[in-house]
């Protein structure tokens, strides 16, 4: 059997989680699957760029056809009954409006949906977001939770109560920065982020006198530093369509603060600190228990150890094989 993973041509400084997402997939799926890995020669941006893109990914086809990504627009040419689709989140479509909201469900969703044998999706909450906006046979969309890298490994390290490391990963919007910033107003730590920063954001870090360094564009072997480097991971997202990090912190041994809604507390399980994220003293909170509460700390800790086991990338590849025998079956 040749699977063809699809994937998006990388954009400069990006973050690629979804691309670690199938590189572990990959690692673990029977001998006898060939995997091939066809990225898009350009980025998804303009009319003739997308248009070449759906043109070379009709002759990169194998048994079967699966799309992981921002490229959900290369299922159009596509054999359907041997074309898979995985589908992340569905925020850019809840945060446009309009005529620009339209057209991009007509491209985006319901088209690859109609080109599409099976839909998988990275957590029950991304689902129920997608079945409100396209119609699909609900049993034919799956939950399929993302990976952990073997990687993550528990790394101990003494809790620095006087002046804690805090980690956040990505800049977007949704990554509720701005809250974060407000929210460590007059707190003795040391503020590390992953991504590019903007103006705005890093003037906001300076008014509120928040001790900050930021790095972006890194490998995995230095994101693995960076969580091992620090003594508490947050991730107060305002929405996602799964939380990487979260498994990735609990995985290394760091105590998590995270959302309370969307996805995240399915992912998160009983191993996190939760906070409303619309509420800057909730974070805070939040913030403040694990700096100062070493039983609530080991305990979220401990907790989250058991808690990654769900993510296991054997187990996470076995779903995905048996949903390749399946596509190839009908």
């Amino acid at each position: 059997m040749v699977v063809t993973f699809y994937q998006r041509r990388p954009l400069l400084h990006g973050s690629f989680s979804i691309e670690k997402v199938f590189d572990a997939v990959r690692k673990f799926l029977p001998v006898d699957i060939q995997s091939k890995i066809s990225v898009s020669r350009f980025e998804s941006r303009g009319f003739l760029p997308r248009v070449y893109n759906i043109i070379e990914a009709f002759f990169r086809q194998g048994d079967i056809n699966h799309v992981t990504g921002d490229v959900h627009y290369v299922t159009y040419l596509l054999r359907k009954k041997r074309t898979l689709l995985s589908i992340m989140d569905v925020g850019t479509l809840k945060r446009l409006n309009g005529w620009k909201k339209w057209l991009f469900y007509v491209l985006w969703y319901w088209l690859p949906a109609k080109r599409s044998s099976l839909i998988t999706v990275i957590s029950q909450s991304t689902k129920n977001e997608l079945l409100q906006h396209i119609k699909f046979d609900a049993d034919n969309v799956r939950v399929v939770y993302c990976p952990i890298s073997d990687n993550f490994k528990p790394n101990h390290k003494i809790f620095n109560v006087d002046r804690p490391r805090i980690l956040q990963i990505g800049v977007t919007e949704n990554k509720n920065i701005n809250r974060l910033i407000q929210a460590l107003l007059g707190v003795n730590c040391h503020l590390r982020i992953v991504g590019v920063l903007s103006e705005g954001q890093k003037m906001a870090l300076e008014e509120q006198h928040v001790n900050f360094t930021s790095v972006f564009n890194i490998s995995e072997v230095e994101l693995l530093q960076e969580y091992k480097d620090c003594d508490i991971v947050i991730f107060a997202s305002t929405d996602e369509g799964f939380g990487l990090p979260i498994i990735e912190a609990q995985a290394t041994g760091r105590a998590v603060i995270t959302s309370n809604i969307s996805s995240m507390p399915e992912v998160a399980g009983d191993g996190a600190c939760f906070v409303d994220p619309y509420d800057v003293e909730s974070i805070r909170a939040g913030i403040m228990r694990v700096i100062r509460d070493h039983d609530f700390r080991d305990n979220l800790i401990k907790l989250g150890f058991q808690n990654v086991k769900r993510f296991q990338s054997q187990v996470i590849a076995q779903e995905y094989f048996k949903l390749y025998q399946e596509v190839l079956s009908s």
